[in-house]
């Protein structure tokens, strides 16, 4: 391969062709999600370019129109799924056209207009809809107005009221201004209870408890009075904006406008004053609501928990529970994730799962909730070995993880425990029926294949085929790219045509992931049928195609090549990138070529390119090698000024130069200057240093540094000539 510019790399005619191929992709493989519900705008922005990719944004519209996605609040209504007649109506109401309404001055009229045919069959469903199609807050709120007026009770629906708070929560306060309550009076239409509890709620969501409590002083003026459902409302946006003073001071308030504090009053308060910490004020709050004839909830009971652990009295939390079991009142998940969490919050980690083990094993009857907390708990602790005897304890009373508990106790299990047991582990979950996910999968292939362990690590691969795991272009991207790492390119190639037997379309990052392995493994060979095949298929190639064929000339020491190769990236219309740059740089170094890689280096910079770490490390360690320390010094002043940070591998070559040349009180200064700048000192460090003292006598100094090394747990490697410090002492006592 002497040039990468001979016909099969360099193919412009092929490129223009490029669009068709990408169009004919798309049609026949589309792979745009529909959201549930188009609006106009997604229909005006949806326009396909010609090279065959959608001009929308797709965040942008996931962002404006959450709900299309998941329709969560819908699927948590508790009402019943709308009816065929319901979802005729549906479908046939035009929100393109209510949109339109609501931008204009005679919403209220039209409105009533549009839905004239409509009014007997008005839904959840369909005022969901219309309110989540909404691009300005505002119209949605309008929309909401109507309804209340149209259908009261309609308003009161809870899948209504939830969606309709979420939108004022998500795209911004509603500011409630003279004008807009003109305009909302003009149109004939009231200000209802409901409302005003929406947007207070909104407000408090968004940490607005000055507004909050401004316009709770301007309830006469839109005709409100207070009850104390409102004040209930303004009580708990006061404590989630942390304006707890202020929600004190509105409790207080009440009896002067006779209203009356409930349950959720006393929840509120005690929510927030247990958020703090101030339990005292909690079980104070607790006393008084029980003497106006109150009990508490399991609600009340889990913030006590919760204020209990944030009070660092872990005792007390744990007693709630048992105070909860003689009155009666059974805990939810919620308690139990309170619980937890909170005992990992406020003990060790080490003694919050003995006190948890100790709670779940006294229990008669095993919660999964808790099980599945503790689970996740000792998991993002990094407590393997904790994780699999809790697993092993609870399994043998009938506990048996769901798939995403078992995943993240499957990512702990692989960083820190032996991969046999792990694998016996995830053995045992298939065998009782569980189905693990495909990231679960592939991180334990990869686990075993960088063991060493092959055979077990093709049979979760035939597991994963068996599962269907492996079904759509991502997988197979994944899969492919854990053969290349482990640098079994063999099977990268199978499972790509495999790929392409089953009519799964590649995308560049298939064709990226199979470049980027041949060239890791010395194949730059095998490069050029693939980058045929890319064009072939529509795609150009990027920076990371180029970047990836650099790197395996390089490493074929085909420097001529190489460059070759960096020179037609311009010609492509690819900017190279910092790793491109570093990877030369590097190359160049390691051949001796210090002052070509310099000068690399210099047009980097030229081309407004910043250089990282790697791109200063190269050099310095190339200069160091040269024992031409103060041009290394000169190169790590300019990483300063470009404002890299050095990291230990830039500390350790200027370390190993300064003991080659027997400079070794500089070498040690340098190991405190890496202590001083947030850099761990590891055996490369200090094992040039105490070999260094070792070869000039200085024994005392060098046998000072092992045991510095000892204590710090850094291995140390053996030196005949020194001593241990009990061999020592035992030479002074015999003396």
């Amino acid at each position: 391969m002497k040039r990468l510019s001979s016909p099969p790399f360099r193919i412009f005619p092929a490129s223009k062709t490029t669009p068709q191929i990408a169009q004919n992709t798309i049609q026949k493989n589309p792979n745009s999600a529909n959201p549930t519900f188009q609006t106009a705008s997604n229909r005006s922005h949806a326009a396909v370019s010609s090279t065959g990719k959608s001009t929308s944004n797709p965040s942008k519209r996931s962002n404006l129109f959450p709900s299309f996605e998941t329709s969560h609040h819908l699927s948590n209504a508790k009402e019943p799924i709308c009816n065929n007649h319901d979802l005729k109506t549906i479908n046939s109401v035009d929100l393109v056209h209510i949109s339109e309404i609501l931008l204009g001055n005679d919403w209220f009229l039209l409105l009533n207009h549009a839905f004239r045919p409509h009014k007997t069959s008005l839904n959840p469903q369909l005022v969901v809809r219309i309110l989540q199609n909404q691009e300005n807050q505002l119209f949605s709120l309008k929309f909401y107005i109507w309804v209340s007026n149209a259908d009261l009770e309609l308003s009161k629906n809870e899948s209504v009221k939830r969606v309709l708070s979420d939108i004022l929560f998500r795209k911004g306060p509603v500011v409630l201004s003279v004008e807009l309550i003109r305009e909302i009076r003009a149109a004939g239409c009231r200000f209802t209870e409901e409302l005003f509890c929406i947007l207070i709620g909104s407000w408090g969501r968004l940490g607005l408890a000055k507004y909050c409590n401004d316009i709770f002083g301007q309830l006469s003026f839109l005709g409100l009075r207070p009850t104390t459902r409102i004040y209930n409302s303004v009580i708990d946006a006061l404590v989630k904006s942390n304006s707890l003073d202020l929600a004190y001071f509105k409790f207080q308030q009440m009896a002067a406008d006779n209203c009356y504090p409930d349950r959720f009053t006393y929840n509120t308060l005690i929510h927030g004053v247990c958020k703090n910490g101030i339990v005292d004020e909690a079980l104070r709050l607790l006393k008084q609501m029980e003497s106006l004839g109150w009990s508490p909830n399991v609600f009340t009971y889990t913030m006590l928990i919760d204020g209990f652990f944030n009070a660092g009295k872990a005792d007390e939390a744990f007693q709630v529970l048992e105070t909860m079991r003689k009155r009666n009142v059974g805990p939810t998940e919620a308690t139990f994730r309170a619980l937890v969490h909170g005992a990992f919050r406020c003990l060790n980690p080490r003694r919050a799962y003995e006190l948890l083990t100790s709670f779940v094993e006294r229990k008669s009857v095993l919660h999964e909730s808790a099980c599945s907390t503790i689970l996740y708990c000792l998991s993002k602790n990094c407590m393997p070995r904790e994780a699999c005897e809790f697993l092993s304890k609870i399994s043998q009373r009938g506990y048996f993880p769901d798939a995403p508990t078992f995943n993240i106790v499957m990512a702990c299990l692989m960083k820190g425990l032996d991969l046999r047991k792990t694998c016996e582990i995830f053995d045992g979950f298939i065998g009782r029926g569980g189905k693990p996910g495909f990231n679960t999968y592939i991180t334990l292939v990869a686990a075993l294949y960088r063991a060493g362990m092959f055979q077990e690590g093709d049979r979760y691969v035939n597991h994963m085929f068996l599962d269907g795991l492996v079904c759509n272009v991502v997988s197979y991207n994944m899969l492919i790219d854990c053969f290349s790492k482990a640098e079994m390119m063999e099977k990268a190639s199978e499972t790509f045509k495999v790929m392409l037997a089953r009519g799964i379309a590649p995308s560049l990052v298939t064709f990226n992931t199979l470049i980027s392995g041949h060239c890791k493994t010395g194949e730059v060979k095998k490069t050029r049928e693939l980058l045929k095949m890319l064009l072939e298929h529509g795609f150009e190639p990027n920076v990371f195609t180029f970047s990836s064929i650099i790197d395996g000339l390089c490493r074929a020491h085909q420097m001529e090549d190489a460059f070759n190769c960096f020179g037609e990236m311009v010609e492509w219309g690819v900017a190279p990138n910092a790793i491109t740059y570093n990877i030369l740089i590097r190359s160049l170094c390691v051949v001796g070529e210090v002052g070509k890689s310099m000068k690399l280096f210099k047009r980097m910079k030229a081309k407004g390119i910043n250089p990282d770490v790697f791109s200063f490390n190269a050099l310095i360690s190339s200069l160091c090698k040269m024992e031409r320390i103060e041009s290394a010094r000169n190169v790590f002043d300019s990483m300063l000024k470009a404002g890299a940070t050095p990291d230990t591998y830039t500390y350790n070559a200027f370390i190993k130069a300064l003991c080659d040349s027997e400079r070794i009180d500089e070498a040690k200064e340098t190991v405190l200057m890496m202590g001083a700048n947030g850099c761990t000192p590891n055996s490369y460090s200090y094992n040039p240093i105490i070999d260094a003292l070792s070869h000039v006598g200085r024994l005392e100094e060098a046998q000072e540094l092992v045991s510095i090394c000892k204590r710090k747990g850094i291995h140390i490697n053996d030196l005949p000539n020194l001593k241990t410090a009990s061999e020592l002492t035992d030479g002074v006592v015999n003396i």
